[in-house]
């Protein structure tokens, strides 16, 4: 029984030399490995690296590439797929433990259908910071495990053509639970990312939100009683009119919806500007009559011309005033020459009058009263 105890625990000692022995898999030439129990590769080679590289090791688990020039993203670019965009030749999965991918700040303008087929088990996908153009609607169909995506500042330059392919390419991500779109100019939300069961969390601050209407007030709240995804709303142009009632009495009732409900603040009308959302009366959005929140919009689009207006009307009479002022100061010497003659004359009249009263004061110039009507006058001599 020794020996063979002795032979098992040789083959043992060999069998970690071998395991000991074997090199692990190089780290690319255009990036830097940290080893650890989930290999982490960063790549930032800036304008030379053109295409994502090749070289990377099976067994990774992050990725990172920042500041390079990808440009295009082809299908299965990064499961070995054609590099000149042959979709169709894709090498199947190559990297099948990645779970993270960071592809911030690479220039990227397209992502085709299938760019990230062959990453079965990638998780969190981080596209930020990259001005999209074009995307793919099956550009994340390979993605079955998908639960954090962040596109945040990347679709401001696509337009609504972009938008409509994200709803597309939104549609496959079951799974999803973080959908970041901050900072992408968006003025609605995306239907698709509402129809997202799992969804837990949806950013769409630093956008051009002026509300949100009734429709997609109902589409965040899900059937059954099942609370719907957080909402960040904040640095958006909201219009507190009539049409805000809506959005208000929904913030209210969940307010733990929106973490950043606090932040809200109104951008129009002028009279409203910069007050907190929350803050203000009910009362005063509701609307009388149905037709009153198109009439609450053209007023508030009236105000604008309404204001022009009195800005006009105040520099017209400014300038009434500047010629007033200039016709004085060019006939200053003719108005001194009447103010004297006015003086003069008023001078003249006050001794007038200062003379007639020295006159009537005099009791000796004072002429004796005039007999009443019937009586007879009588001479001094007549004894009567």
């Amino acid at each position: 029984m020794a020996p063979r105890a002795g032979q098992l625990g040789l083959h043992g000692l060999l069998l970690v030399a071998a395991a000991l022995s074997q090199p692990a898999a190089p780290c690319p030439f255009q990036c830097y490995c940290f080893g650890g129990p989930k290999l982490l590769l960063r790549c930032a080679s800036g304008a030379e690296l053109r295409q994502p590289p090749r070289d990377v090791p099976p067994d990774a688990r992050n990725l990172t590439i920042v500041g390079a020039n990808l440009t295009v993203l082809r299908a299965a670019a990064f499961a070995g797929g054609d590099a000149d965009g042959d979709g169709d030749q894709a090498a199947g999965v190559r990297l099948p433990l990645l779970n993270a991918l960071r592809l911030t700040h690479n220039h990227i303008e397209v992502v085709e259908d299938g760019a990230f087929d062959g990453l079965p088990s990638l998780a969190a996908l981080d596209l930020s910071h990259n001005p999209l153009r074009a995307l793919g609607a099956g550009a994340f169909r390979g993605l079955p495990a998908l639960r954090s995506l962040q596109l945040n500042h990347a679709l401001v330059r696509g337009g609504p053509a972009l938008l409509a392919a994200l709803d597309a390419a939104l549609a496959p991500l079951a799974e999803l639970r973080l959908l970041g779109l901050a900072g992408n100019a968006l003025s609605r939300l995306p239907p698709a990312a509402l129809r997202l069961a799992r969804l837990e969390q949806l950013d769409v601050s630093l956008n051009a939100l002026t509300g949100l209407g009734p429709d997609e007030l109902r589409a965040l709240e899900r059937d059954g009683g099942l609370p719907g995804p957080r909402l960040l709303l904040a640095d958006n142009p909201l219009r507190c009119g009539c049409a805000a009632r809506h959005l208000l009495a929904w913030l209210r009732n969940a307010t733990e919806r929106v973490p950043d409900a606090r932040r809200l603040r109104c951008a129009a009308p002028r009279a409203l500007l910069d007050r907190p959302l929350l803050d203000l009366d009910g009362a005063r959005l509701r609307c009388a009559e149905s037709g009153a929140d198109a009439r609450g919009e053209e007023a508030e689009a009236a105000g604008p011309e309404l204001e022009a207006s009195y800005v006009f009307f105040g520099l017209v009479l400014a300038l009434i005033g500047l010629i007033f002022l200039m016709v004085l100061y060019l006939n200053r010497r003719g108005i001194q020459r009447w103010m004297r003659n006015l003086r003069e004359a008023c001078r003249d009249q006050m001794e007038g009058y200062h003379y007639r009263y020295e006159q009537d004061a005099d009791p000796r110039r004072v002429p004796a009263p005039a007999a009443p009507a019937g009586s007879r006058a009588t001479s001094p001599g007549s004894g009567l």
